[in-house]
């Protein structure tokens, strides 16, 4: 029997449902196994995004700072509020980001014209490119991870996992 260290998933979760079983008849293993696969799927998803991103001295949270005013920021760029709203995460987690990204030249904040109060984050010139010269090679380096499935299993999997 190989270790679960180096178990594919399948494998894996059937032997946790066979020993669950044995173990615990009494227990119906079913929403664990899910669980196991959604996290095992994400740890090993997220792997191979550090490791992409790190060829390039970034991080997958940089990338998706950049990214993200990329593909949706005006041109008077984007509050910080909103661009943690886009991102999913806490303000202190964007500033901590631009921090970086701003050390780096790539982003910019910038007072709002109407109301001085409110930073909008920018790209630079620089951080577009960045963004632009990696993107290609990021969704084929995505379109590898997700090689197994179809364009329609694909779409099944993101309309099931958002309905967690």
């Amino acid at each position: 029997m190989p270790s679960e260290e180096f178990m594919d998933t399948p494998a894996l979760l059937n032997r946790i449902e066979r020993d669950w079983r044995a173990a615990r008849p009494d227990v119906d293993p079913e929403p664990m196994l899910t669980v196991i696969a959604v996290q095992r799927t994400s740890s090993l998803l997220q792997a191979a995004l550090e490791d992409f991103f790190a060829q390039h001295d970034l991080t997958p949270s940089a990338f998706d700072l950049l990214a993200t005013l990329r593909r949706s920021a005006p041109p008077e760029g984007l509050t910080l509020g909103d661009l943690a709203g886009l991102m999913a995460i806490t303000p202190p987690a964007i500033t901590k980001r631009m921090d970086g990204l701003e050390r780096r030249g790539w982003v910019a904040r910038q007072a709002d014209t109407q109301d001085r109060r409110t930073v909008r984050a920018q790209l630079t010139a620089e951080g577009r490119q960045v963004v632009d010269s990696l993107l290609t090679a990021h969704v084929a380096n995505e379109e590898r991870l997700l090689g197994g499935l179809t364009p329609a299993e694909r779409r099944i999997l993101r309309a099931l996992l958002g309905r967690i």
